[in-house]
């Protein structure tokens, strides 16, 4: 008997409150992306066609991919893509997904950068290009430069920019600075690795099927931040601004690295959870 489309969320529904512990708001919202992309369909088709039945092909791949998310691999990874800052941004195991509290490192690269204004920005450790793309499709003006260590993240940010028709970024293979040279910027930004290499939470959750160098940074969380801190103000032009998202608990630490390294103006930004996510510094050249 072939289950209708109602059916078959409220079913999934069902499995994934008791498998992985999520509420039902939660549950009911990832059945219906699995289900719409089987069916290639939105929402609205979903609402639209409640009763319709399920055929039994449309069903196994439902099926199959509802499986993978009972055993916790991300949705986003599933479905290859998330949506960032507005933007569809396909994702893969090479790359972090990007997540809403990352999108205040966004909004506080844009206020920095006026819409009229030519301004060179770097996206450093940029992975599926997510702050870079958005930054650039509302700062048509900036010319932004990508960077990421791992070949397989820069392909997928590539892809993305194509996908997206935005022409006004650069990617380029670099372990942080070390492709950069002598090039300098008026705004650097970076979601680093800032996760202490021992944490649990490594092991949990949607960060067991993310990869590991994106994720954690020495003992303490903060071994990148430093590199990036040391380094950045001899690729900053005068008055640029170096943007840092961090850790719940390293937004003080990441201040007293700033300070150490002769940025003024330091002050930090909240996330969603009004958690200070973003710590920021600019370099006055002495």
């Amino acid at each position: 008997m072939l289950l209708s489309v109602n059916q078959t969320i409220q079913q999934s529904e069902a499995r994934l409150i008791t498998h992985l512990k999520i509420n039902g708001d939660e549950a009911k919202f990832e059945s219906q992306l699995l289900l719409q992309h089987v069916l290639n369909v939105n929402r609205a088709w979903l609402i639209a066609h409640a009763l319709d039945s399920v055929q039994e092909d449309v069903y196994k791949k439902f099926e199959a991919l509802l499986i993978r998310r009972l055993n916790g691999e991300p949705i986003a990874y599933i479905l290859g893509s998330r949506e960032f800052f507005g933007l569809p941004i396909k994702v893969s195991t090479d790359t972090l997904i990007p997540r809403p509290d990352t999108e205040t490192l966004v909004e506080i690269a844009l206020d920095k950068m006026s819409a009229k204004l030519s301004l060179d920005t770097l996206d450093l450790g940029t992975g599926s290009g997510a702050i870079a793309l958005a930054i650039a499709k509302h700062r048509q003006n900036a010319q932004i430069t990508a960077v990421d260590a791992c070949q397989e993240a820069l392909a997928v940010a590539i892809e993305n920019a194509q996908l997206l028709n935005i022409k006004n970024v650069h990617f380029e293979l670099s372990n942080w600075f070390s492709a950069i040279r002598n090039q300098k910027f008026d705004v650097i930004v970076s979601n680093p690795p800032y996760i202490e290499a021992n944490d649990a939470h490594l092991k949990q959750g949607d960060l067991r099927f993310e990869p590991l160098s994106a994720l954690a940074s020495g003992a303490d969380g903060l071994q990148d931040i430093r590199t990036i801190i040391s380094q950045a103000p001899q690729h900053l032009n005068p008055q640029g601004w170096l943007l840092l998202e961090h850790g719940y608990n390293q937004a003080e630490q990441v201040a007293a690295l700033l300070k150490q390294a002769g940025f003024s103006q330091i002050s930090h930004a909240q996330d969603l959870a009004g958690i200070n996510r973003v710590t920021m510094g600019k370099f006055s050249k002495s």
